[in-house]
């Protein structure tokens, strides 16, 4: 949330209030029973009907915590509304959804369908933005789904994407003036099938300046049995 609201321009006190309410936006799901938010298979209505009450729960817990402003308290209560007025609690729609809660319905998604939970297995991140895209006229505001994905990249750092080449790489940073040249760190061939020795390499440049490969795809770990985390920060 903080990363995407310093590529919006936003500083100092708002964007801090705008973490903070990353930070506690669900807190209301402390109320959900365990077995209905851990609950591997799909939800009843009346199991759904629960979950939905955590933003309201969330709302209230903090309207009764000292310190916590506006913004979190907005972020909290509203991240679960969509542009076409289909969401909750609030049934809000378009410009009644403030811009953090746009923001913050935004970023949320994103996690909950890249992340890894007891009921189902997290997306690539290429496939979440995607399918994010897919669902924005209704769900998101565009414009800012566009700079979320500017802000990410098409393959976010952290990443497993394999190139022309063969190899597999993590994406380690963004390259701003092209989103599909990210700089990664290669460490496996697919061709041996096997460790290599792990190299830098910059899309955005040329043949011989670490450049000269391109991405043909983002991959899943799990296919390869690699753990691309351990070369985010290798030396």
């Amino acid at each position: 949330m903080i990363a995407f609201g310093r590529s919006l321009g936003l500083d100092g006190e708002e964007l801090r209030q705008g973490g903070i309410g990353g930070l506690l936006h669900d807190i209301g799901k402390m109320k959900v029973p365990d077995e209905v938010l851990n609950k591997p298979g799909r939800l009843t209505d009346a199991e759904f009907d629960l979950i939905k009450q955590h933003p309201g729960d969330g709302h209230a817990v903090l309207l009764e915590t000292p310190g916590i402003g506006a913004i979190p308290l907005d972020i909290t209560r509203h991240h679960h509304e969509r542009l076409d007025g289909k969401g909750y609690p609030d049934g809000l729609a378009g410009d009644s959804i403030s811009s953090m809660a746009r923001m913050a319905a935004i970023v949320d998604v994103y996690d909950a369908i890249t992340a890894d939970r007891c009921y189902h297995k997290g997306m690539p991140a290429a496939e979440a933005l995607r399918k994010m895209w897919e669902w924005s006229k209704d769900h998101f505001d565009q414009k800012l789904l566009q700079a979320f994905m500017r802000c990410v990249g098409i393959y976010p750092v952290g990443s497993l994407v394999r190139l022309e080449s063969g190899r597999l790489g993590v994406v380690i940073e963004q390259n701003e003036g092209s989103l599909l040249t990210p700089k990664l760190r290669v460490f496996f061939s697919t061709r041996s099938n096997g460790y290599i020795k792990p190299e830098l390499l910059d899309l955005g440049r040329k043949l011989g300046n670490g450049g000269g490969d391109r991405i043909v795809s983002a991959e899943a770990p799990d296919k390869w049995g690699l753990d691309p985390q351990r070369f985010l920060l290798a030396d």
